[in-house]
């Protein structure tokens, strides 16, 4: 393994920790206390009229009962009431916009963390699920916590109303409450553990659902509806169990509370009305007792208060997973000016799950060459290409463009200095020329980029061409590699990665690319099972097993029967004229190689194409088929 340079290695960046459990949580609080301030004054102002009203509509009965004057009193009473209106609505309105807020910024940070993460550390994420019920979830945070704080207000002020108007009612009514704080501590503990297993339940389902969404067409041609139903649905179970364990949780103790508290309304009552018969009580106190005992009987209330902190913690923990993923650590540094992104890789080794991928990968890419990456599936192509653009790091060894080492770039200077196009691309923004220019881009630069990945020969016939809303433009295969091609061609770059970015485009349009490719400045790496671009290419490097079985032309590597058998050749054949091509059928084709006059490069062409070529005709063979042959 070659060592780091010295400078390198001390400009390197160091991972941040972790951060400790539950900060998410705390964020949020924080980030939400000015509305949830006003949550919790708002709810102790309606308590503390909630608490006063029973005493003010006490005095007013007894005052009306004696015909006295109590005016005073009904507008008193009034008041309160429509204080009592007010603050509900106030808490309603500022929780709303609260969780809105709340969960916005939650959403926008599991994002960026999962952006930031190596794309090895985001696997099994189940980020959907995390983005949607779990961010809802956690945006309550802020007024859940608010809420839970002030709901033991009221139930406690008409607990002490009970003691100020009668200590008997009010010792009758504490008799219960031992057995209300025990239900309220089971579901405290049970409720988290059985929500926290549902939203778990929720995620896996999520997880294969986007999954057999995405593979659909697949599902529907080999016949597998029913068993990918099975397989999506099989986390139901699991997501049932854990529902009725939280509705037993929950129901048990709204069931239990919710027959305590009449029998303590009831005792507060009997009491109270043997103290009026008595004498010690007037019309008026009864009636403020009975409207006390209710405010205490609310208690049972902090079991809803408390479900929603739980619910909210649980979310919070579920999207923190995601914010808490370890980000890609960056350096500082830019590249030299005027290199021309030489590519060089020293010792690279990675390893997954105890199984070595990359294994002691040494190679290098002279600057402004094109190298073609070749090997049979599995044997670790993809995963180097990963390493030379570092979207991965590898676990030993230093990657290097231009003299230094890609850990210590900064991020803007790593993504200007690399692009990628990949086989299955992924098109984001509302038009077509929004997925390929990915940020502002001059018209002519979009149109350049288009015609070098031969894309405009579809995108000019679509109704409002490059501007074309993408669910307006239906797309074959080869039309969206040509369109990630297309993104990777709109900026210059000192290194263009290919991840077999051209397989599904027919021989034709797979020619033109190649020739684009050649006039494109800095370092070329393709992963290929083509034939010809493997033949056009400066260099092949042919990988094995994660090592490195052989480098250099392909003309000489031709001469090994087992590098040919990568493409599908048998024993003999050369490089030169007649070779064989494979389809995706497996079935054999000739094909005659000429020299192509404008570049000088040996392509090789259906023999159905010479007319064209050697008449002159012009026709438009770049239409793309969709049929992913490749050679």
């Amino acid at each position: 393994m070659t060592a780091a340079p010295a400078d390198a290695a001390r400009a390197r960046a160091t991972p941040a920790p972790p951060p400790a459990e539950g900060r998410l949580l705390r964020e949020a609080v924080r980030r939400g206390r000015g509305p949830a301030a006003l949550v919790l004054a708002a709810t102790a102002l309606g308590a503390a009229a909630a608490v006063t009203l029973p005493l003010a509509l006490g005095r007013a009965v007894d005052l009306l009962i004696a015909r006295a004057d109590a005016g005073s009193w009904v507008l008193l009473c009034t008041a309160l009431i429509a204080t009592e209106v007010a603050t509900d609505a106030l808490v309603a309105r500022t929780g709303g916009r609260t969780g809105a807020a709340t969960t916005a910024w939650l959403r926008r940070r599991a994002l960026a963390g999962f952006l930031a993460a190596p794309p090895a550390a985001t696997t099994g994420t189940g980020l959907p699920t995390r983005l949607t019920a779990n961010a809802l979830d956690a945006g309550t945070a802020p007024v859940a916590a608010a809420t839970a704080a002030a709901a033991g207000l009221a139930p406690l002020g008409g607990l002490a109303g009970l003691f100020l108007v009668d200590p008997w009612a009010g010792a009758a009514f504490v008799c219960g409450v031992p057995l209300l704080l025990l239900i309220l501590r089971a579901l405290l503990r049970d409720g988290r553990a059985a929500l926290t297993t549902y939203q778990e339940e929720q995620g896996r389902m999520a997880r294969l659902l986007t999954g057999a969404l995405s593979g659909a067409a697949t599902i529907a041609a080999a016949g597998t509806v029913r068993a990918e139903e099975r397989r999506v649905l099989a986390p139901l179970a699991g997501m049932r169990a854990a529902g009725e364990r939280t509705w037993r949780v929950q129901g048990r103790a709204a069931g239990l509370s919710g027959a305590l508290m009449p029998l303590l309304v009831a005792a507060v009552l009997a009491v109270g009305g043997v103290r009026l018969v008595a004498g010690h009580l007037t019309p008026g106190d009864l009636l403020a007792l009975s409207r006390y005992a209710v405010l205490a009987a609310g208690a049972g209330a902090l079991a809803g208060a408390l479900n929603g902190w739980v619910r909210a913690k649980a979310g919070t923990a579920r999207v923190e997973t995601v914010t808490a993923l370890p980000p890609t650590p960056h350096g500082t540094r830019d590249l030299p000016p005027h290199g021309d992104g030489t590519l060089a890789l020293h010792g690279v080794h990675v390893t997954r799950d105890g199984v070595p991928l990359l294994d002691s990968v040494t190679l290098t890419l002279p600057g402004g060459t094109t190298t073609a990456l070749v090997g049979p599936s599995g044997s670790g192509k993809s995963l180097l290409a990963a390493v030379a653009g570092r979207l991965t790091d590898p676990d030993q060894g230093t990657v290097l463009l231009d003299g230094t080492d890609l850990r210590t770039l900064s991020a803007d200077a790593l993504r200007h200095a690399v692009a990628y196009a990949f086989e299955r691309p992924a098109l984001f923004g509302a038009t077509i020329a929004d997925a390929v220019a990915c940020g502002p881009l001059p018209e002519p630069d979009l149109r350049r980029a288009l015609r070098r990945a031969a894309a405009d020969t579809f995108t000019d016939r679509l109704p409002h061409g490059p501007r074309t809303p993408l669910p307006e433009a239906p797309l074959s295969g080869g039309e969206l590699q040509r369109l990630g091609l297309a993104r990777a061609f709109t900026r210059p770059t000192r290194l263009l990665i290919l991840d077999d970015a051209t397989s599904s485009l027919d021989t034709v349009t797979a020619h033109l690319v190649a020739r684009a490719l050649t006039d494109t400045p800095g370092t070329r790496l393709t992963i290929t099972h083509r034939l010809t671009t493997a033949a056009q290419s400066d260099q092949v490097v042919w990988l094995d097993r994660g090592r490195i079985r052989g480098t250099g032309p392909h003309s000489v590597l031709w001469r090994d029967p087992a590098y040919r058998a990568v493409f599908g050749a048998g024993a003999g054949g050369d490089a030169g004229a007649g070779a064989d091509t494979v389809t995706d059928t497996g079935a054999r084709r000739r094909s005659d190689v000429r020299t192509d006059v404008s570049n000088d490069v040996r392509t090789e062409l259906p023999a159905d194409m010479r007319t064209d070529l050697h008449t002159g005709i012009r026709t438009d063979p770049r239409v793309d088929t969709g049929t992913g042959a490749a050679e």
